[in-house]
């Protein structure tokens, strides 16, 4: 059962998701949590606080992540293919498409114009880091001798770039639905066996 903190966590997810975080008052959270305004800073200092526990909470769960792809396609025990579809598997399931994952990106989506530390945090976790992941694992990928040489940059933005794409169009443009969940893993897994049949080693 939650607590109240939760529930305001959860309520704040919620209403920050919706209609971004500067156009939601301690007293619109207060309302859909059902308490008094003054009880909500027995919890939290301020609508800020609040604010700032989630993005942690979000930057926690993106470091833990990264942590898990980086050993996805190093174990030594998966053929490549599966090794790919190990890491495409968590980064969409664990982070794009994980429903408190998906509903900080959608505020800091809305955010990102008004807020520079939010700026950086959404392009640090959303563009940054998947592109600095990438890079290492194409050169480890044609240093293996399993892909053909080239620009590492450049096959990551290639690859990426796509994946992006359809998260903006399926993951974070209306509700997050399974139907629209399905839509976006046909696109990127699509994508994905295109992109390495013409690099070499995929099969799907």
């Amino acid at each position: 059962m939650n607590t109240t903190r939760e529930k305001i966590l959860d309520i704040s997810l919620e209403l920050f998701s919706q209609k971004g975080y500067s156009a939601v008052s301690i007293r619109d959270i207060c309302k859909y949590v059902g308490i008094k305004e003054s009880s909500v800073y027995y919890y939290f200092e301020n609508k800020q606080n609040i604010f700032d526990v989630l993005l942690n909470k979000f930057s926690e769960i993106a470091k833990g992540m990264m942590a898990q792809l980086e050993n996805g396609l190093t174990d030594g025990q998966n053929s490549f293919s599966d090794g790919i579809n190990t890491v495409s598997n968590c980064f969409f399931e664990q982070y794009l498409m994980d429903d408190f994952c998906n509903k900080v990106m959608r505020i800091m989506l809305i955010e990102q114009f008004n807020n520079e530390d939010v700026r950086k945090l959404y392009q640090h976790w959303l563009m940054d880091e998947p592109l600095n992941f990438q890079r290492k694992i194409f050169s480890a990928l044609m240093s293996a001798g399993m892909i053909t040489n080239c620009d590492n940059e450049y096959l990551a933005v290639k690859y990426y770039a796509p994946i992006y794409f359809y998260a903006q169009k399926w993951l974070f443009n209306g509700e997050l639905t399974e139907e629209r969940k399905e839509s976006f893993r046909i696109d990127a897994y699509k994508h994905i066996q295109m992109f390495f049949g013409e690099v070499g080693g995929y099969n799907g």
